[in-house]
């Protein structure tokens, strides 16, 4: 499980990475999103989202209980030891993937709502056209490097 986690966590490094910069596929990535947001696509993330959720809570429940029994005896047995490791390496590995998913979800969300801002704000100036109620920014900046 351990190789999945770090192959899902490169995939959605990644996914950030492309939505951050404006390029064509970020616009691809975009579409996709906005497709998977739509109709079962939302329901299988979320279910998928989910499980992983409730694997995570049984990894912390495992490392509690784990940390008690070492607490109990007093000593550290060489099984517990492994066993604990590799349930915070996957508790950890979850855990950040889940934060990475809401990540994409917020920064498709903002991208989106910028997109759409800039899209009315083009839609505006051009019904008003290049008067002076809506100076443009390239005259603003020539103004006020002069």
């Amino acid at each position: 499980m351990t190789p999945l986690l770090f192959t899902m966590l490169a995939i959605e490094i990644g996914m950030i990475m492309i939505l951050l910069f404006h390029s064509p596929l970020r616009n691809l990535v975009m579409m996709g999103l906005d497709r998977l947001k739509q109709g079962r696509g939302l329901v299988t993330s979320r279910t998928v989202a989910a499980t992983l959720f409730v694997v995570f809570v049984f990894n912390v429940y495992s490392i509690v209980k784990t940390q008690k029994r070492m607490m109990d005896v007093g000593s550290t047995n060489p099984t517990d030891q492994v066993l604990m490791a590799n349930h915070v390496l996957e508790a950890s590995l979850m855990g950040f993937c889940l934060f990475l998913g809401l990540m994409i979800d917020r920064i498709h969300y903002y991208v989106k709502e910028l997109w759409l801002l800039r899209k009315s704000l083009k839609a505006v100036h051009s019904q008003i056209g290049d008067s002076d109620l809506i100076p443009s920014v390239n005259k603003i900046k020539k103004t006020r490097e002069t």
